[in-house]
């Protein structure tokens, strides 16, 4: 996926679909090696999706393409060319094959890939210990040309801190994966040695609603936990500027298929809501913790915007190394975050559909389902993107997710640190480089 969200050529240069969206033809760049110096081809291209649809694999991508995609009629009539007969019309289809999970690997390689790490990407693996130690050197094979770089060194630090101290010292130049807190951005830009970039609307955060634990079971006080609250005042003390506001809607703005929906804070029909519903003067607990810094600020400016409503929030920090494996669905109310990048279609099934693994909320909603799938049947992209939007509608107004927001991500790097960039799951390693 580009910077804005559209679907664009890599290893598959073009694809078209039959007339009714279950036949999709991909055409695939010629020239392409893998590390091994093995050719790129068609048979590559379907051992790498037949492996993530088969369950024993486990793939979180394996849950949104095998309602799809049959593994026995995925074909490669030549080197270059890849047909897919899916098990029903989708015109989203190329999008779902943008996720990381997608990445080719060689035919065959699934047992071993764990191991060798062979792609087609600009860096081949030389060492890697788990918890420990990496180092992959440049491919000068790759189809795109040699990266600027000779090498990536990458070291497990799980300590923020112990990050942040060697990014200062000069033992490190990027760190990754880290949302750094305001307070340790603010040191960081300060320093003669790092300094900081955003990877804008990196990150969408989440207050999710858990609909099959009282009470928000009754869709009058899932509406009212959204009527009660300022999405407005959360991004200012939450995020300090470093953001936009979500309205509860988890597209990311600008993206294709977004809608501007929101609806208005209103905290006198928030209360009136809550006492139809038998709820007036409602206390409830928020989980959060010290996994990422956002979500203590978030859910403490969340409970001081519905107080207004009557709603009593009481926020409750939980351990950061249990917090997904005991809190995340499973406490009615608490904090959490995605990562930005994924396609409408998928966000929109993987997130909400009813029955989905990562269905956070439980929400389950017929109407909804069909949505979704009208919208995959749907050839004509201008009714496509009605759909998705009417779906996003229905998030907002019956869903038990709450997003109040978009946040850049706060990247630390070293000052010596040229070209990068990072958009959604993607980022370029082909570009990035290094002061000589």
């Amino acid at each position: 996926m580009d910077e804005n969200g559209r679907t664009v050529p890599d290893l598959a240069t073009e694809w078209e679909s039959s007339t009714d969206g279950t036949v999709w033809t991909f055409r695939l760049r010629d020239g392409v090696t893998f590390h091994d110096g093995a050719r790129f081809t068609s048979r590559d291209a379907a051992h790498t999706l037949r492996r993530i649809v088969d369950p024993a694999l486990a793939s979180p991508q394996g849950t949104v393409l095998r309602p799809l995609l049959d593994p026995n009629r995925v074909y490669t009539p030549e080197p270059g060319v890849l047909r897919i007969e899916l098990r029903s019309p989708n015109f989203e289809f190329p999008a779902l094959l943008t996720n990381y999970n997608c990445y080719v690997i060689p035919d065959g390689s699934g047992d071993t890939i764990g191991t060798t790490g062979v792609g087609t990407g600009p860096f081949r693996l030389d060492t890697f210990s788990p918890g420990g130690r990496g180092r992959v050197v440049a491919n000068g094979d790759h189809w795109e040309g040699p990266p600027v770089l000779d090498a990536i060194e990458m070291f497990a630090m799980t300590d923020i801190q112990a990050r942040t101290n060697a990014l200062l010292s000069g033992q490190v130049d990027l760190l990754t994966q880290t949302n750094l807190d305001f307070a340790t951005a603010r040191v960081v830009e300060a320093s003669e040695r790092a300094t900081i970039a955003r990877s804008v609307n990196a990150q969408w955060y989440v207050l999710p609603m858990l609909t099959t634990a009282e009470p928000f079971t009754d869709p009058r006080v899932r509406r009212a936990m959204k009527l009660a609250y300022d999405p407005g005042h959360v991004v200012d003390v939450a995020l300090q500027g470093t953001g936009v506001v979500g309205n509860d809607n988890p597209v990311p703005p600008g993206t294709p298929y977004w809608t501007d929906h929101a609806v208005p804070r209103d905290p006198e029909r928030a209360r009136a809501l809550l006492a139809e519903a038998g709820h007036e003067g409602l206390r409830v607990d928020l989980y959060t913790s010290s996994y990422d810094p956002v979500f203590t600020p978030m859910a403490l400016a969340y409970r001081d915007s519905v107080a207004e409503a009557g709603i009593d929030v009481t926020v409750r920090n939980a351990s950061a190394d249990s917090y997904y494996t005991r809190i995340w669905m499973s406490e009615p109310l608490m904090a959490t975050y995605w990562y930005t990048g994924r396609p409408a279609d998928q966000l929109l099934n993987q997130v909400f559909r009813s029955g989905s693994s990562y269905n956070e909320t439980a929400w389950s909603n017929a109407d909804f389902d069909a949505l979704l799938d009208d919208a995959r049947r749907t050839a004509d992209e201008d009714r496509r993107a009605t759909l998705y939007q009417d779906a996003q509608r229905m998030v907002v107004d019956e869903g038990g997710a709450m997003t109040p927001m978009f946040a850049d991500r706060l990247v630390g790097i070293s000052r010596d640190v040229l070209n990068y960039r990072e958009t959604g799951f993607e980022f370029d390693y082909l570009n990035i480089g290094l002061r000589p």
